[in-house]
């Protein structure tokens, strides 16, 4: 752990881990990964659930993806997760840097598997193009909670405007895996989570992780209720059971935990299912 927390140190590099305080840091740190959070530290978004900074944030640091790519290396990256806050501030969201911090790693880790946990960009599908122009492996844009609840919990977000990105994605880059996450304990209803599903899968969103929602801090919204693992195992089969091929659910799930894991099982079930296609084919021959 105190390798990685040096390495970032080191870069002067920011972590979603301590940012938003998440409960698996310790276990990521040590484990040698962590997930980079670009275009610096302060978000302009005033979502309640959340503990990164918010404010007028400081200009784009231009070097901030080279430092990237350079601490990806240096702890052996064989899967490179970066997100950011939200800059409602620039022209594109971030998107030119987002698509920067790709190339950079991409040049010193060509191997390497890409997942990006992006903004909304507020629903600008150019910016989106300039991410998924550099061919991230995954494109992660989280829901977050129901549909109901985004005006307590993110509400200068949209809804629609995030299924929209996801549906965007699949439609412009047909190769990309597309993933989102959910926060439950916020007050949200089964039925919601079930509307969730739907929506989900019908989107063609690959992966979903689904975790219980822990208070960063007194400044945030309080849990309203802890879900038992056998209610989180349950919510799982019913979002398969929806259509979304694959899902992890559990409490301390959180949007790129194991994300090489994930990858490697959704590609793994891809492969099985162009093998099975074929086969059939061949018999029907």
């Amino acid at each position: 752990m105190c390798e990685v927390d040096g390495i970032l140190r080191g870069l002067e590099l920011h972590t979603v881990c301590e940012s938003a305080k998440c409960p698996n840091r310790m276990e990521c740190f040590s484990g040698r990964t962590a997930t980079f959070m670009l275009l610096g530290d302060t978000c302009t978004r005033n979502c309640t659930f959340c503990s990164v900074a918010k404010g007028t944030p400081r200009p784009l640091d231009a070097e901030e993806p080279g430092r990237v790519a350079r601490a990806a290396a240096s702890m052996g990256l064989k899967h490179v997760v970066m997100t950011s806050v939200t800059r409602d501030d620039l022209p594109d969201g971030g998107a030119s840097h987002f698509a920067a911090a790709i190339r950079a790693v991409r040049s010193l880790l060509p191997d390497a598997t890409v997942e990006v946990l992006a903004p909304d960009f507020q629903g600008n599908e150019e910016a989106l193009r300039v991410v998924l122009r550099e061919r991230p492996n995954v494109f992660n844009h989280n829901l977050e909670t129901v549909e109901e609840l985004y005006a307590r919990v993110r509400p200068l977000a949209g809804y629609r405007r995030s299924l929209d990105m996801l549906r965007a994605a699949r439609k412009i880059f047909p190769g990309v895996k597309t993933k989102s996450g959910l926060m439950v304990g916020l007050g949200e209803a089964r039925e919601q989570l079930r509307r969730v599903f739907v929506d989900l899968a019908d989107v063609g969103c690959d992966m979903l992780t689904l975790g219980q929602y822990l208070r960063p801090s007194r400044d945030q919204l309080k849990v309203e209720r802890f879900l038992s693992p056998e209610e989180f195992a349950e919510l799982g089969a019913e979002a398969e059971d929806a259509g979304i091929p694959l899902v992890a659910s559990a409490p301390f799930v959180r949007s790129s935990y194991r994300a090489r894991e994930l990858l490697d099982r959704r590609e793994k079930m891809v492969d099985r299912s162009v093998d099975h296609k074929v086969n059939q084919g061949g018999t029907k021959c």
